[in-house]
């Protein structure tokens, strides 16, 4: 019975890891979304218990609970709306070494103002959007495509997850290795322990007995 509980802690303390490792890869890989900028503007936020969601100041401006952040509004082929925040990461996580925002938000505000037919872009961002939470995925990217049917495949998130599963797995099999050698030296210790005892204590009875 206690093997049994022991054994179903193990498997969900597991899950639980490889759940956060998940979401935790999904916050922070790139992903790319087709859509058509409406709008670029510049809102005051006051930062509260969402606080870890949002990005270090600029560079060189002091740490406030309150400061303006770039936006970028757009809308999905489908019409379904798509809001991003334009921060700089610097040299914070998530790696993207953004210093780039201010050229960003020009970048985007030209596309909006490109005329009258729409122009489709593929912004890449990290993060996620909640309106629970009134959090918002960070752009790092735009770059024009043809059409609102454009398909771009995930290069770099497939690579980065096979090399990561690769290294996983070698990690993995090599702490098998280790815990087995191990092990099995603990297991020759506690014979060779075993049989000098058996000696030892031969040689004592053979003494008692003269």
């Amino acid at each position: 019975m206690l093997q049994r509980f022991f054994r179903r802690l193990r498997i969900a303390i597991i899950l639980a890891g490889l759940a956060g490792m998940a979401l935790f890869l999904h916050y922070t890989l790139p992903q790319r979304d087709i859509v058509r900028i409406v709008d670029v503007y510049e809102r005051r936020v006051d930062f509260g218990s969402n606080w870890l969601f949002w990005t270090q100041p600029p560079q060189g401006t002091a740490e406030l609970p309150t400061r303006d952040v770039l936006f970028i509004d757009s809308l999905r082929p489908d019409g379904r709306p798509a809001v991003y925040r334009n921060e700089d990461t610097g040299f914070g996580w998530p790696p993207y070494f953004k210093f780039d925002s201010a050229n960003l938000n020009a970048e985007a505000k030209a596309l909006t103002e490109a005329g009258a037919d729409p122009v489709w872009v593929a912004i890449t961002h990290y993060g996620w959007r909640s309106q629970l939470i009134s959090i918002y995925p960070n752009a790092v990217s735009i770059r024009l495509v043809e059409g609102p049917e454009t398909r771009l495949f995930p290069w770099f998130n497939t690579i980065f997850l096979v090399v990561v599963g690769l290294l996983t797995l070698v990690l993995y099999r090599l702490g098998r290795r280790f815990i087995r050698r191990r092990l099995e030296d603990a297991e020759d210790a506690l014979e060779t322990g075993g049989r000098r005892i058996d000696r030892i204590r031969h040689r004592l009875l053979s003494r008692f007995r003269r």
